[in-house]
């Protein structure tokens, strides 16, 4: 467990100021250049929230001190299927792979590849037998864990029917407000929404608010062009619908009670008491990564400006990952 402390230090300390350099800004370009939905900013972005929430070594040392069995006695291969919808959002499931002890068989998203292969390849320069590998789909798995959309992940179930799996379909997150947040607080709320171009299943696209309450929502600067495309289709969208919204400049406030349909729309709910929201969550728990805020009670609950800033801890689809690594790959 000390090796493996000391090798993930490492490798925060060497992506410690990442795009600060000339060789770092080269890989930055190349993996914007890759998915067009990518930028700079995003990208620093990501990588130093990894760095700051899993890299420190205090915080995986005590992460790790809550398992037994680590590293496992018989390390097996374990396949990892990367979503690429943010940046380097696959890490953390390669962290905990190689974390267990088992060898880590990585297939990363076409769209997030250049930043994969980037943090492999330092993470071999730290450590030569570094038990990763890009898998080239040959060879037997002895387990999987893949992340997709619901047609992928029905994919997933029938390819890897046989072995150990933990597969993840689509997940929304939502906040509930109770009419009292700071404007800070509402900042921050604004940054849960359209961070990454709200292309997270961690991004906030549902929100709950007292009947009668309008939050000042003010989308942030320098979002990406993609984005300012797709307000632009909803917002004719909508007009020809004639379905009621509120333009906030960039983005469209849509009432209705279920997820909406695209990026730039965030649908807003009204309830009468915080018990009918907390039953709603409840209903549709199976559908939910996180809840933003202070008024209800929820087992994925975070702060304001806490949903794309996830710890070691916050486990995705509430389905602890080193917990399966341990005790079904046997």
């Amino acid at each position: 467990m000390k090796r493996t402390i000391e090798l993930f230090a490492e490798l925060g300390r060497r992506l410690r100021g990442f795009g600060d350099d000339e060789a770092s800004r080269l890989v930055i370009d190349c993996a914007c250049a890759a998915n067009g939905w990518f930028t700079p900013r995003d990208i620093r972005r990501a990588v130093g929230a990894i760095v700051s929430r899993m890299l420190d070594p205090g915080l995986l040392a005590g992460w790790l001190s809550r398992y037994e069995g680590i590293p496992v006695c018989k390390p097996r291969r374990v396949l990892v299927v990367m979503a690429g919808n943010i940046p380097l959002v696959g890490f953390f499931d390669l962290l905990c792979v190689v974390a267990s002890g088992h060898r880590c068989l990585v297939k990363p998203a076409a769209k997030d590849r250049v930043l994969m292969e980037y943090v492999c390849a330092l993470l071999r320069e730290i450590e030569p037998g570094m038990a990763i590998e890009e898998y080239d789909g040959r060879g037997e798995v002895d387990g999987v864990i893949a992340t997709g959309s619901d047609n992928a992940n029905r994919y997933f179930r029938s390819r890897f029917g046989g072995i150990p799996a933990l597969l993840r379909g689509n997940r929304h997150s939502v906040a509930v407000l109770s009419g009292r947040e700071r404007d800070e607080q509402l900042a921050a709320l604004a940054d849960d929404i359209w961070a990454y171009s709200g292309l997270g299943c961690r991004n906030v696209s549902l929100l709950f608010v007292p009947e009668g309450y309008r939050p000042h929502l003010r989308v942030p600067d320098g979002m990406n062009p993609k984005f300012a495309s797709n307000y632009r289709q909803a917002r004719a969208l909508l007009v020809m619908e004639r379905h009621p919204f509120v333009d906030v400049g960039g983005a469209l406030l849509v009432p209705r009670r279920d997820f909406p349909r695209m990026l730039s729309e965030l649908a807003v709910a009204e309830y009468r008491s915080t018990g009918e929201v907390e039953a709603w969550l409840a209903a549709h728990d199976g559908e939910l990564q996180c809840v933003v805020s202070q008024c209800v009670d929820h087992s994925r609950r975070v702060d304001f400006g806490q949903a794309q800033l996830p710890t070691l801890t916050d486990y995705p689809d509430d389905r602890d990952i080193l917990r399966f690594l341990t005790t079904e790959l046997r």
